[in-house]
């Protein structure tokens, strides 16, 4: 079966330089497997060809690294090497650092065989969110805002359906991959190999949110090592990048990454990572091998994103063409920070303080914007939203706020998955939205109840009512007389009193209140209608006051209901001038036919 998380399929591929790049480096740093992949070899893609991208082709950081490494070749290598001042691409804002290393440290806990190293997580981390937007998350680890991909709607990505309410991604109609992870919400609850979903608490809080790095990372990290992968062979380590986006540009992207940071990096403050601003065509395609001259050259860069635009200066050493292998990755850097097989020497500057966390914004007030009143018939979802937005003491929004929404009272009513109650964080825009109620199949009233978790703030309550469902109307499937007595009588006069009397059953059971629709028809055995002659079923015109204010009407067609013993008597049946023999014609919904024979004499 294919693997659904965060898939991205775009068109075209790197260059075969960025993939020998990428070899290179893994070779250099002694990585397990390295050189068990080569630049251009057919790397299988586990997608199976017919499969939707999970995220429906969103785009992704094509950034690359410099050439030289923040260490020199040799250094230590697979911890990520002494802490050092080095390109600013090599920086990684200190939460988001956190969160891989501790993603790495979980992981290996429970699946030690996968030999995860943070570096993979932090290269994927880079080409998808540029490490949460420079490291813009507040004292959790949650993003300051959504970091939303395209809505899936089917123009240009795939149709994906909004499967989580909206909570994780904020778009009620479609979903949209979230987080510095790129989770889809469905990948995140239901994708896991359990259907419970990729989704983690990584930072102990009891949440599991795609928008909070420490949450995402570990989802990422449990992800990558599924089927038993062993991160340390090459080939699961490919299988385990492509399963997360079938794309051998992808790869090669994140490969480059990788062992660039296993050669080192450093902690820059949280917001002060260097964002990468170069991103992957939109809506390319599924699953499309390389297209020639399509990707990026590596070159060494003097900012984000330099050297990639698909030509590149000639570099001392070089061939001089400006191709693509001019520089050798292999070579040593020019300008090498300290070796770590030197313990005298102290780093050229010293380690960059941990920056100070944030102190998270009071919350004032939690203000209900949805619904006032829930109600709902048992058994289906209630059509309104329950939403309420965090405020601060000036009234204005508050965001990454938890916020809890716990069904109270005697009730069968429950959010998606059976829970009694879930937490949601707020928006940029303070709003937290709970996922839609279903009513359940018992009968009254409760409250959903919303409180900002570890806030002292008062709750805001909205009431619901669910009401009982409509009883089904009884059936009838068969219909017989109680006599087989023939039904006879002259012209302008009346059959005997009760003179037709019928029993009806539902699979030979007595039918109760059964409606039965009793008419007087045609012969026409194709196409019997009402007929406008013959007998009748009396009753009075309503005229008003006056001389004809008890004229008889005449009632051909009508509908009772079967008595509690299954029985039903029909009315006086009563004839006009007109003999012969006449047909009474009785049915009821669930396709029961009696025909009875009425006989008219001169």
């Amino acid at each position: 079966m294919a693997a659904t998380f965060g898939r991205r399929l775009r068109k075209g591929a790197a260059s075969t330089a960025v993939a020998a790049l990428a070899l290179a480096a893994l070779t250099a740093s002694q990585a397990p497997g390295a050189a068990e992949t080569r630049a251009g070899s057919e790397t299988k893609d586990p997608a199976s060809a017919g499969d939707t991208p999970i995220d429906g082709g969103s785009p992704y950081y094509t950034d690359l690294p410099p050439l030289n490494s923040p260490v020199p070749p040799g250094g230590s290598h697979g911890s990520g090497g002494p802490v050092v001042t080095g390109p600013a691409e090599a920086g990684i804002p200190a939460t988001v650092l956190d969160a891989y290393k501790k993603a790495e440290a979980g992981v290996a806990r429970t699946q030690p065989g996968c030999r995860l190293p943070w570096q993979l997580l932090a290269a994927i981390g880079k080409v998808e969110s540029g490490h949460a937007r420079g490291g813009a998350v507040d004292a959790e680890g949650t993003t300051l805002q959504r970091i939303t991909g395209p809505q899936l709607n089917g123009k240009g990505f795939a149709m994906i359906a909004d499967t989580d309410h909206g909570v994780f991604d904020g778009d009620t109609t479609h979903d949209r991959a979230v987080g510095p992870m790129q989770f889809i919400p469905s990948t995140w609850s239901k994708g896991g190999p359990d259907g419970k979903g990729w989704g983690a608490d990584g930072n102990g809080d009891g949440l599991k949110d795609p928008n909070n790095i420490y949450d995402a990372a570990l989802g990422a990290g449990r992800y990558l090592c599924a089927n038993g992968r062993d991160l340390g062979t090459q080939g699961d380590l490919d299988k385990a990048v492509l399963g997360y986006n079938p794309s051998r540009e992808y790869l090669n992207t994140v490969l480059t990454w990788l062992a660039f940071y296993r050669n080192g990096t450093h902690e820059v403050p949280d917001g002060k990572g260097l964002l990468p601003v170069h991103r992957s065509p939109v809506g390319s395609g599924k699953g499309v091998g390389p297209t020639p001259g399509a990707g990026h050259t590596p070159g060494r860069t003097t900012g984000p994103g330099a050297g990639q635009s698909g030509s590149t200066t000639p570099k001392p050493g070089g061939n001089g063409s400006g191709k693509p292998g001019g520089s050798k990755p292999t070579t040593p850097p020019s300008t090498p920070g300290p070796k770590p097989s030197d313990p005298t020497k102290p780093p050229t500057t010293p380690p960059t303080k941990p920056p100070t966390k944030p102190t998270p914004a009071p919350v004032a007030a939690l203000e209900q914007v949805g619904a006032k009143d829930l109600t709902a018939t048992a058994g289906e979802d209630f059509g309104q939203i329950v939403r309420v937005r965090a405020k601060d003491t000036a009234g204005k929004p508050v965001a990454g706020v938890p916020v809890e929404f716990r069904i109270v009272g005697e009730t069968g009513a429950r959010f998606p998955d059976k829970a009694d109650h879930v937490t949601v964080r707020t928006g940029a825009d303070g709003t937290a939205t709970a996922p839609r109620i279903n009513a359940g199949d018992k009968a009254g009233s409760f409250t959903v109840r919303a409180t900002a978790v570890g806030r002292k703030v008062p709750a805001s309550e909205v009431g619901a009512t669910v009401k009982a469902k409509p009883a089904p109307a009884p059936k009838a499937d068969a219909l017989a007389r109680t006599s087989d007595a023939k039904l006879t009588a002259k012209a302008g006069t009346a059959f005997a009193e009760g003179a037709v009397e019928v029993k009806a059953t539902y699979k030979g059971k007595i039918a109760a209140g059964a409606a039965v629709t009793a008419t007087m028809v045609t012969d026409d055995p194709k196409h019997p209608v009402e007929n406008d002659k013959g007998p009748y079923f009396a009753g009075t015109e309503d005229k008003g006051a006056g001389k004809d204010a008890d004229k008889e009407k005449r009632i051909r067609s009508l509908t009772l209901k079967t008595g509690a013993d299954g029985l039903l008597k029909l009315p006086e049946i009563r004839t006009d001038q007109h003999a012969g023999t006449f047909l009474l014609r009785l049915t009821t919904a669930d396709g029961a036919v009696l025909t009875v024979e009425l006989t008219v004499t001169p």
